[in-house]
């Protein structure tokens, strides 16, 4: 019997990246695409075709998921290689976060159209696109009001998934990843989010800033355990499909504990005292969400796919120190 054809887009990205190494232990062919071709994960064999495109090329999201019987989405486009925001008006990230999906949409249209079974779509979302509320803990039942562009791009991107879903034409399933960060052994993608950029500022021997007092919290989720939540969906989608499900660890740090943490560990592997962690003024762009506390409760996503995060923010954050203090970012570049 032929193994299932997993496409995989955005396989060099950071989220991307780590679930093609998470996929590359199961017993399925993948399907890696992005702009740059995709180090083959070890002990992948021939399982894996790797595949570059430009994913907002006329015809190339359709020829990616040709044959595929389910597609991972992982794409994104940010400002940058130290953010994941993005300005409003900025049509080059619309095109890759919002059109690609209706892309998707319409391909997988076209392929039901001619009598196949709809293929399962996952889409890695953000807990973010449910804007700035006065409520800590999320579930999944909020009322979406999405501020910042990315945001409403990446709900924008789930509603058409999702109507695609209620269609008939596919089975999506949405889930919104918290704050995830840190690397491996085997990193290939650089991490754009903030506690990797505080350790990379403590390695350099600058301040720790923070746009608040360090009492906001936030649910940081180790990458790894993201990438293993999105491939255990995989195998979950009858139950799954058709709506959002909130991805976390069910816990909120404070970001100046972690900050203070990340300060530490990095004075452990220099041999220099800790950079201090100090509270400035925030900068223009600062958004409303930047200062509410976030804590992600997943228990409904965990009861009916049994996932549950198995690496502590210690370990987590001790792991992406010794990975940057290695020289491991600079290989990234």
């Amino acid at each position: 019997m032929t193994p299932p054809l997993i496409v995989l887009l955005g396989a060099t990205g950071f989220i991307g990246s780590a679930v093609l190494r998470e996929l590359a232990a199961k017993p399925v062919r993948i399907r890696a695409v992005s702009r740059r071709p995709a180090p083959l994960p070890e002990g992948s064999g021939d399982r894996v075709e790797v595949r570059t495109a430009d994913l907002t090329a006329p015809g190339a999201v359709a020829a990616a998921v040709d044959g595929a019987d389910a597609v991972v989405h992982t794409l994104l486009h940010s400002a940058g290689a130290a953010t994941w925001r993005v300005e409003d008006g900025d049509t080059a990230a619309e095109r890759l976060n919002v059109g690609v999906a209706r892309d998707i949409v319409e391909a997988l249209r076209v392929r039901r159209t001619g009598g196949a079974p709809p293929v399962d779509v996952l889409f890695a979302g953000a807990a973010s696109q449910v804007g700035p509320l006065d409520k800590e803990v999320l579930d999944g039942t909020e009322t979406d009001r999405p501020a910042g562009a990315y945001d409403r791009q990446k709900l924008l991107a789930e509603r058409a998934l999702l109507a695609a879903d209620g269609e008939g034409v596919l089975r999506a399933v949405s889930l919104r990843l918290p704050t995830v960060f840190g690397y491996g052994p085997a990193s290939t993608a650089r991490d754009k989010g903030v506690v990797s950029a505080m350790v990379r500022r403590a390695l350099s021997g600058e301040p720790l800033t923070m746009w608040h007092d360090g009492t906001v919290r936030r649910d940081l989720l180790y990458v790894e355990d993201a990438a293993r939540a999105l491939v255990a969906a995989l195998d979950h989608v009858d139950e799954l499909a058709g709506r959002h499900w909130p991805l976390g660890t069910g816990e909120g740090r404070p970001l100046g504990e972690v900050f203070r943490t990340v300060a530490d560990l990095v004075a452990v592997r220099t041999g220099k005292p800790a950079v201090p962690v100090v509270s400035v003024e925030p900068p223009a762009h600062a958004e409303a969400a930047d200062f509410r506390s976030v804590t992600v409760d997943s228990s409904a996503f965990r009861s009916v796919t049994g996932w549950q995060p198995v690496t502590d923010l210690d370990e987590a954050l001790r792991r992406t120190v010794a990975f940057q203090a290695g020289g491991g970012e600079e290989a990234l570049s």
